[in-house]
């Protein structure tokens, strides 16, 4: 894997910078060059391995100086301090990338030593001539322990049924289930249109997310749009004004305020998500009546080797009708005349051959909120005199000798311990900030969750500016409710058994057959079958919250598996310990238990007895949403996932127990996905299966460790943990 990235560093006076630079990924060592080698004996600038101890984390888009980039970050596990942040022009450069660098931590070369076995080197090795012609890994053989391709793990019946074809789109409504505080979606079902396009998936994808002039293209209710908020690089708040030329005689224009978050699978589907928020730097707009978006988005599905693509778009709106008599024939038809947008997308790409793709500006990403013109004046002043330091101090480094660079110091030292990536911010053009909000509005902004932002003065954003210093913005994940605190916990007993599915906050085993597992044949045939059953029983759960992350569960005084420890007896226990961060941390701990001697799964006693490298690289999970909305089941899919190469994993083993602590805080994407489902929790029924992935012949076929079945789970029942 070689080609041209952008470089994020610092300088000596805090300013973030980037140098262009030509990286080749070779025998698990990622090089650095200036330019594009012209022999294979050129030395690099840099150069580091990139062994077990190695994560890649997406960060999803940001801005940097006008141009948007997808950045992605190498860290070290053992020192999150020793990273190396890298920015692509592209999504699907930027996902070559992380695929191609988590196959080699996945799979290092024989002749480099592994991390459990020396010391971190941090980002300063010189590669020697020798080193760099040794023979290439096998990626092809490599990526086959990835991940498989995007289809579904699971076995579930569609909840779409086809009503009609309109301009030559499939138009489906999705049958609600009725269940726990369910009842406002019932004068709102969800419509999808589903058609064909001609283009690439990233280029409709750059086209959806586009608010700039060139959605007038093809969008005919789109009038304006601006970001409200950036949260991270995988969601934002933003704000659309439709035109009501489309809409029926005599109805007022209406606006949406939404949350965006979007992601890319592994084989190139881009899946864009949106719900209407409450923010307090976007109330009500004079002349408009706000809609209200309860579910809706994009899924973009490359067929035909990329060339065409199968677009899905769903809404699920309610329009604000005044008239009750009007809503239920008036929303239908209106809501399908929106999602009709998809046949003008379709017409725009066939009218540009598949080549149309809108570039990103750095204003749709931020821009500048209640501030006065004189206010702005100030800042462009001071940004102009920031840049002119970060120029002088760069074109000084850039004069040193690369052989000092590349020999004592350190990418670690150039490269903040933060893993976000946040720009100097620049003056925005007039055009780009479409839309002013006043600074002096409610503080309430919340569905599903709560959030809270740091709204400074202008003169306290001068004074950031000034100490050159941006500083992120948080978000509340879990909305504030009231607890009782007095509540003892038993780890292990904390959330209720209910084998009937009928009790709210409750769990049991789920259906093994539901899921799909690799076969005996798979290595040549690539087919999936249905689970049998399980190795393990799940015996007990806990929900659990706390004031600290909760790890090793497994270990403490009074819990299941601690009484089974003292009994001396042949059980095992294998825990799964899903920890949601935010204001409040929650745990999720599944405990499952076998009487049978480890020695007699193989695949299971490696895993109990490997070290980390190992296991990040074989744990499976496979997610299913079996009740609930379509933005929720969209968003956590139906996909087997190898957990840790995605999220930072914490191995516990005791006597008699293996703890597994998945801390979801640590990837945006995933973090992204869980602010989403927390807000619709209480709807939602959730299954899961956990599997140690097959990849050889004698480890086929793969066994499901357990299951589980999640009802309806409350934040407000969390046990709290008492210290």
């Amino acid at each position: 894997m070689e080609g041209w990235l952008c470089l994020i560093r610092f300088n000596r006076f805090g300013l973030q910078y980037s140098r262009k630079r030509y990286f080749i990924l070779e025998d698990n060592c990622l090089k650095s060059f200036k330019s594009k080698p012209s022999s294979d004996n050129e030395e690099p600038l840099r150069s580091a391995i990139i062994d077990s101890c190695i994560r890649v984390m997406d960060n999803g888009r940001e801005s940097y100086h006008r141009k948007v980039f997808f950045i992605f970050t190498l860290y070290n596990t053992s020192d999150h301090n020793d990273q190396l942040k890298l920015g692509a022009s592209s999504s699907e450069e930027a996902a070559r990338w992380i695929c191609s660098l988590q196959d080699a931590a996945i799979n290092p070369a024989k002749n480099f030593v592994a991390c459990s076995k020396r010391r971190w080197q941090p980002f300063r090795l010189i590669v020697s001539k020798r080193t760099a012609h040794k023979k290439s890994v096998d990626w092809i053989s490599a990526s086959s322990m990835h991940v498989d391709a995007m289809t579904s793990d699971v076995i579930a019946p569609s909840p779409w049924k086809i009503f009609g074809c309109q301009n030559g789109l499939r138009l489906f409504k999705e049958a609600k289930e009725r269940g726990f505080g369910e009842r406002h979606w019932d004068g709102h079902p969800a419509i999808m249109a589903v058609g064909v396009v001609d283009g690439t998936s990233e280029a409709i994808f750059r086209t959806l997310m586009s608010l700039g002039p060139s959605r007038s293209e093809w969008d005919f209710c789109f009038n304006r749009g601006c970001v409200v908020e950036h949260l991270d690089g995988h969601t934002d708040i933003v704000h659309k004004q439709l035109y009501n030329e489309w809409l029926p005689w005599g109805m007022k224009r209406r606006d949406l305020l939404l949350r965006r978050y979007w992601r890319r699978e592994d084989d190139g589907t881009y899946v864009i998500l949106y719900h209407s928020v409450v923010h307090r730097k976007c109330p009500p707009q004079s002349g408009y009546v706000r809609a209200w978006l309860k579910s809706g988005g994009y899924v973009i599905t490359p067929v035909k080797q990329g060339k065409e693509s199968v677009v899905k778009h769903m809404l699920a709106i309610d329009w604000k009708f005044w008239k009750s008599y009007l809503r239920k024939a008036s929303a239908r038809s209106i809501t399908i005349r929106m999602l009709e947008r998809v046949a003008a997308l379709r017409e725009l790409f066939r009218a540009k051959a598949g080549n149309y793709s809108s570039e990103f500006s750095s204003g749709e990403l931020t821009r500048d909120i209640g501030l006065s013109q004189s206010e702005k004046e100030d800042i462009k002043t001071e940004v102009q005199n920031h840049q002119e330091l970060r120029k002088t101090e760069e074109d000084k480094m850039e004069d040193e000798p690369d052989r000092q660079l590349s020999g004592s110091s350190s990418l670690m030292g150039l490269n903040d311990a933060v893993d976000e990536f946040f720009d100097v911010p620049e003056p925005l053009d007039d055009n780009q900030s479409e839309c002013d909000w006043p600074s002096d509005l409610s503080p309430e902004l919340h569905y599903p969750e709560i959030y809270q932002p740091k709204v400074s003065s202008a003169a306290g954003f001068v004074k950031k500016l000034q100490n050159l210093a941006v500083q992120r913005k948080g978000y509340v994940d879990l909305q504030e409710v009231a607890w009782e605190d007095n509540v003892s916990c038993r780890y292990g007993a904390t959330l209720p058994k209910d084998p009937n599915c009928t009790l709210p906050c409750s769990w049991t085993a789920a259906d093994p057959s539901t899921f799909l597992i690799r076969g005996d044949n798979y290595l040549e045939d690539h087919q999936k079958v249905k689970a049998k059953g399980t190795l393990m029983q799940i015996v007990a759960a806990d929900w659990l919250r706390s004031d600290q992350r909760e790890d090793n569960l497994g270990g403490r005084p009074g819990g299941i598996v601690q009484k089974y420890a003292a009994r001396g007896g042949p059980e095992f226990f294998f825990i799964v310990n899903i920890q949601v961060p935010g204001t409040t941390p929650y745990s999720l701990a599944l405990y499952y238990m076998m009487k049978t001697p480890l020695e007699e799964s193989p695949l299971l006693e490696r895993f109990v007895n490997g070290d980390d490298a190992f296991r990040n690289s074989r744990f499976k999970l496979i997610p299913y949403i079996s009740k609930g909305s379509w933005i929720v089941k969209q968003s956590v899919g139906k996909k087997s996932c190898l957990v840790g190469q995605a999220l930072e994993v914490n191995y516990f083993r005791g006597k008699n127990y293996l703890e597994l602590g998945i801390d979801v805080g640590s990837s945006t994407v995933a973090r992204g996905v869980v602010s989403l489902v927390l807000g619709y929790l209480n709807n939602l029924v959730i299954e899961m299966a956990f599997l140690i992935q097959a990849n050889t012949e004698e480890e086929l076929p793969e066994f499901l460790l357990g299951t589980c079945r999640l009802s309806h789970l409350d934040t407000s029942k969390a046990v709290l943990v008492m210290d």
